[in-house]
């Protein structure tokens, strides 16, 4: 079995920072990609940044510039770095991996991040 233990969720102020952090352990089998997705109320949960076992990142065009995804290998995390809060950055964030052959995927719990003043 998979557990997923994210942190770093909270409140931030706009224009602020934050860092989430998703640790994988358990079960996992040749990670080949790792990162997170968000779902604010009433919307469809959407990809924010992903990389891949070979380092390629992917990012929502509503983050470029401003989140940059990072990862531990040795350690199976990944983190990203969130600056230049918007309001409407404001959701749940889910980490997700994607492991073993054939590819099995995982969802954390979530953790809320609010950007308000």
């Amino acid at each position: 079995q998979v557990r997923l233990v994210e942190s770093g969720g909270g409140l931030a102020q706009p224009g602020g920072s934050l860092r989430l952090s998703c640790a994988a352990s358990g079960s996992i089998f040749s990670i080949s990609r790792i990162g997170w997705y968000r779902q604010a109320p009433g919307k469809q949960r959407e990809l924010v940044a992903v990389i891949t076992s070979g380092g390629t990142t992917v990012y929502a065009d509503s983050v470029k510039g401003r989140f940059t995804i990072s990862r531990n290998n040795a350690k199976n995390t990944v983190y990203v770095q969130m600056n230049s809060l918007k309001p409407e950055d404001t959701a749940v964030y889910y980490c997700n991996v994607v492991h073993g052959t054939p590819a099995q995927m995982v969802w954390g719990q979530g953790t809320q991040v609010t950007v308000s003043s």
